[in-house]
């Protein structure tokens, strides 16, 4: 899958960015496949902060490029032809399981050993928790008489 992403090459604290059409797999700053434009956000001049060659993004987007997050507003800014919102990457998170009401004192006797609030987690139980001595109004442990 081919993208449309900014690559960095500025010096540091003087960022510089290039857009390019790029393959996915590739790193930030690595190969890329055809030069778009460039971006130089110390500019002060909006208009010359960016530049784009619109025909090649737009030929880009037509093949099925996917602009990111960050190039897509500039490409908006710029009116390019063919542009779509770009999806950010969802992960599937686990549906939670309804839990049963609570059972009061008369069913309770009646209903199995294992209590209903578990029955459908996945979780695993949490160890008990360990028992300390009790202090004495000294401070000292109960067990440390002389």
């Amino acid at each position: 899958m081919v993208k449309l992403r900014f690559m960095r090459i500025g010096k540091k604290n003087r960022p510089y960015y290039r857009l390019c059409a790029v393959d996915a797999r590739r790193p930030r700053d690595g190969e890329y496949l055809e030069l778009l434009g460039i971006y130089d956000p110390l500019i002060r001049d909006d208009l010359k902060k960016f530049r784009i060659n619109k025909e090649r993004a737009e030929y880009w987007l037509s093949v099925g490029a996917q602009p990111t997050e960050g190039v897509y507003p500039f490409l908006k800014k710029a009116h390019v032809v063919g542009l779509f919102k770009p999806k950010k990457a969802k992960h599937p998170r686990p549906k939670k399981v309804a839990s049963a009401p609570s059972l009061s004192a008369s069913s309770a006797s009646s209903s199995s050993s294992a209590p209903a609030s578990s029955a459908g987690s996945t979780r695993k139980p949490k160890p008990p928790k360990k028992q300390r001595p009790v202090k004495d109004s000294k401070g000292e442990a109960p067990f440390a008489q002389a």
